[in-house]
C-alpha cells in the first residue's frame, strides 16, 4: 500500500510543481516583456528562471526516498527484537494495514507441546492407561506400537526430542509408561512407509511380525473411520458395526469438545512389505490417543489486542473442527453467532456462497493447501490486506498469494522463501507486536512527509508571495539546496524513530487506497506551513527595512529555524512535545542540534558570502529569526491542544 501510495502522490506532486513553476516563470517573462526588468533581457530570463526552479527546488522534497527506506530499515529492527524478521522491506509498512490474519494453530496460537492424557479402545477402556507392560491387555499392547511405529520422531542419546510435536508425544507416552520406544522399534524394524501428506492425512509403515507383513496406519479420526471395515475387541478382530462405529465417533466429539487433539490407529495385514495407496483400506480400528497441546499464554490477550485494533483473527487448522472451536473459544477467536467450516464443506461451496459467509467464519478445520490460497483471496476480493501463516513446503504458494506471507522460524526453507516476514519465536502474539510497529512506521513515515511540506510549503508561500509583491527572491538558489538536503534530512529521519502513539492500536486498520494525506494530514500540513510562510514574510519585512540583502538573510535564517523547530510539534498528532516527553526522542534532540550547529556554520566569515549572508548581519538579527520561529511553534501546539479538547468534547 505505501509504495502504491507513494507512486501516486508523486506523480502528482510532479506535476503540480511544473505547473506552478511554469507558471511563475511565465508571469515573470510577461513582466519582462511589459518591461519591468532591469533593462539586461538575458539577466531578467536568467533571473526569472532561476526563480522558478528556486520554486521546484523549495517544493519537491529530495530526501523522500532515502527518508522513507531508513524509517522502514529502522522498522525492520524493531520487529526483529520482537522475533520478526522482516525478508521485504516494505512487509513492514503492509503489515500495519493488516486487517485479517489467517494463522495455524498448532505452535503459533498453541504452545506446540502435545501431551497424552487419555485414550478410547473398542471395549470401552478410557482414563488412565497401566504403567506396567506386563498388564497391558492385546488392545493396548497393539495401540501403543503402532503409535511408535507409524512414527518418525526419536530422542537423542543427549535426550533432545526429535521430530513433530505429535510424534514425539507417542514416543513420550510409551517411555512414561515404562515400555521403551526404541525397544519396539528393534523387535519389529520397518519395511517400507507411506508418508503422511495434507490431502490423506495419513502416515503408514510396514513391519514384519511374527513372519508375517503388517501394514500400520495412524491419521485423522474421520480418515480411518472411514478405510476400517473391522475392530480389534479384546484381542480378536472383529467386524465393524454401526454401534462400535457409534461409540467411536462419540468418543472422538467427547474428546474434541475437551480441545483435545485426537488421532486414530489402524492396521491390517498385507501380502508384502510393497507398500502402495490401495493398502490403506479395508483396516482394522484399534483405538484412539488424546492429546492436549495448551494455548499460548499470551495469546489470549494478543487476539484481544488484535480485535481492539480492528484485526480480524482467523483459526485454520488440520484438527477435527470440534477441537478447533473448543481451542477457538477458549483464546477469543471464535465468538457467539460466528461459524466453523471444514475444508470439504468449504471446497463444496461457490464463490458467490464463500463471499456470503466469510466475514462470520472463524475457524477453518480439515483444511488443504488449495484451501488456504482460496481463504486469502477470498479477503482480499473484499479488499482487505491479509496476513497468512504457515511453516510447510505446501504453504508456500498460499504464503506467496497473501499480503503478507508469514513463515514460522522452525517451517521449511520453502516456506521462509516465499514469505515476507518470518517468525522466529513461531508466536502468535508476536504478529500482532509487529503490526504495532508497521502501524508505527506508518505513522512516522506520515510525520516526516509532513514535517517536509509543511516547511515547503511555507518556502513557497514566501516565494510566491515574494512575487505577487514584486520583492526580490527570498532565497537563492544555493539556501534551498542547503535547507532541504542538508537541514531536512536529520529530523525527518529522527521522526521516524519515535514511538507509537498512544492509540495506534485502538484504531481500525487504514484503508490500503487511501492516499499519504488524509484530511487531517492535509491540513495539519497546511496549517504548519503557512505559519511558516507568514513567518518567513514577516521576516523578510524586517529585513528589507535595512537592505533586499538583508531580507534575503533575514528569510534564509527564519525557515531554517522553523523548520528545524518544527521537529517538535511534528513529533506526535495529537501530545505536545511536553506530553509526548520532551526528551523522550533523543534522536530528535541531537537532529535540532545538529541542524542548529549546521546553520552555525552558515555564519562563518568566508561561508556568509557563499550563501549570500551580508556580513553585518550578526546575532541581534539570528535571535530575532529564532524568535519568530519560537513564535509559529508556540502556535502550532497550542491550535493542537485546542483540537484534541475539541475532538474529546464531542
Amino acid at each position: 500500500p505505501l509504495q502504491r501510495g507513494l507512486d501516486k502522490f508523486s506523480k502528482k506532486l510532479s506535476l503540480a510543481i511544473l505547473a506552478l513553476s511554469l507558471v511563475i516563470l511565465g508571469i515573470q517573462l510577461f513582466r519582462i516583456y511589459l518591461g519591468g526588468g532591469t533593462g539586461d533581457l538575458t539577466a531578467d530570463i536568467v533571473s526569472a528562471v532561476m526563480f522558478a526552479v528556486a520554486v521546484a527546488v523549495a517544493a519537491i522534497p529530495e530526501a523522500l526516498q532515502s527518508i522513507v527506506t531508513i524509517v522502514l530499515s529502522l522498522g525492520t529492527n524493531k520487529m526483529a527484537k520482537r522475533h520478526a524478521i522482516i525478508r521485504k522491506l516494505p512487509a513492514v509498512e503492509t503489515l500495519g494495514s493488516t486487517s485479517i490474519i489467517c494463522t495455524d494453530k498448532t505452535g503459533t496460537l498453541t504452545q506446540n507441546k502435545m501431551t497424552v492424557v487419555d485414550y478410547y479402545l473398542a471395549n470401552g477402556s478410557t482414563g488412565d492407561f497401566t504403567d506396567d507392560p506386563k498388564k497391558w491387555t492385546d488392545d493396548e499392547r497393539r495401540l501403543i506400537e503402532i503409535s511408535v511405529l507409524a512414527n518418525d520422531a526419536s530422542i537423542s542419546e543427549d535426550g533432545t526430542k526429535l521430530g513433530d510435536p505429535t510424534e514425539v508425544a507417542f514416543i513420550d507416552f510409551s517411555e512414561k509408561l515404562n515400555q521403551p520406544y526404541q525397544e519396539i522399534r528393534n523387535n519389529y524394524p520397518r519395511k517400507a512407509e507411506l508418508p503422511f501428506d495434507s490431502d490423506r492425512k495419513l502416515m503408514s509403515t510396514a513391519h514384519n511380525i511374527d513372519q508375517g507383513h503388517y501394514l500400520f496406519v495412524k491419521g485423522g479420526p474421520d480418515i480411518v473411520f472411514a478405510r476400517s471395515k473391522k475392530v480389534l475387541l479384546n484381542g480378536e478382530v472383529v467386524p465393524m458395526t454401526e454401534e462400535l462405529m457409534k461409540q467411536f465417533k462419540e468418543q472422538n466429539e467427547a474428546f474434541s469438545n475437551k480441545a483435545l487433539r485426537v488421532l486414530a490407529f489402524a492396521y491390517r495385514p498385507i501380502e508384502s512389505p510393497e507398500l502402495s495407496f490401495e493398502d490403506e483400506n479395508d483396516l482394522i480400528l484399534v483405538g484412539l490417543l488424546a492429546m492436549i497441546d495448551p494455548p499460548r499464554a499470551e495469546v489470549t490477550q494478543a487476539v484481544k489486542e488484535a480485535r481492539s485494533a480492528g484485526i480480524k483473527t482467523i483459526m485454520i487448522t488440520g484438527d477435527h473442527k470440534t477441537t478447533a472451536v473448543a481451542i477457538a473459544k477458549e483464546i477469543g477467536i471464535f465468538a457467539e453467532g460466528d461459524q466453523a467450516l471444514t475444508g470439504t464443506e468449504l471446497d463444496e461451496l461457490t464463490e458467490d456462497q464463500l463471499n456470503e459467509v466469510l466475514e462470520k467464519v472463524t475457524v477453518y478445520a480439515r483444511v488443504s493447501p488449495e484451501n488456504k490460497i482460496r481463504i486469502v483471496r477470498a479477503w482480499q476480493t473484499k479488499g482487505h490486506i491479509s496476513a497468512m501463516t504457515g511453516d510447510g513446503v505446501n504453504d508456500a504458494p498460499a504464503l506467496k498469494q497473501a499480503d503478507i506471507g508469514i513463515a514460522m522460524g522452525t517451517g521449511t526453507d520453502v516456506s521462509k522463501d516465499a514469505a515476507a516476514m518470518v517468525l522466529t519465536d513461531d508466536n502468535f502474539a508476536s504478529i500482532v507486536s509487529a503490526v504495532e510497529v508497521g502501524r508505527n512506521v506508518f505513522d512516522n513515515i506520515k510525520k516526516a512527509i509532513a514535517y517536509l511540506f509543511s516547511g515547503n510549503l511555507g518556502a513557497i508561500i514566501a516565494i510566491v508571495f515574494a512575487l505577487v509583491a514584486d520583492w526580490s527572491n527570498p532565497f537563492t538558489a544555493l539556501q534551498l539546496l542547503f535547507i532541504n538536503l542538508v537541514n531536512d534530512s536529520l529530523p525527518a529521519i529522527a521522526l521516524g524513530t519515535e514511538k507509537a502513539e498512544p492509540a495506534t492500536m485502538k484504531r481500525p486498520p487504514r484503508d490500503p487506497n487511501s492516499g499519504i494525506f488524509t484530511d487531517k494530514t492535509l491540513i495539519s500540513v497546511t496549517y504548519r506551513g503557512v505559519l511558516i510562510g507568514i513567518a518567513v514574510i514577516f521576516a523578510q519585512w524586517l529585513g528589507m527595512q535595512h537592505s533586499p540583502e538583508f531580507g534575503v538573510a533575514m528569510s534564509f535564517s527564519t525557515l531554517i529555524w522553523c523548520r528545524t523547530l518544527q521537529t517538535f510539534p511534528a513529533r506526535s498528532n495529537t501530545q505536545t512535545a511536553i506530553q509526548a516527553g520532551f526528551f523522550a526522542n533523543r534522536s530528535v534532540l541531537l537532529a535540532v542540534v545538529v541542524c542548529s550547529a549546521l546553520y552555525c556554520l552558515t555564519m562563518i566569515p568566508g561561508l556568509k558570502e557563499v550563501f549570500s549572508i551580508p556580513a553585518a548581519f550578526g546575532l541581534t538579527e539570528v535571535f530575532t529569526s529564532i524568535g519568530i520561529a519560537l513564535v509559529t511553534i508556540i502556535l502550532m501546539e497550542i491550535t493542537k491542544l485546542i483540537l484534541v479538547h475539541v475532538q474529546k468534547e464531542k
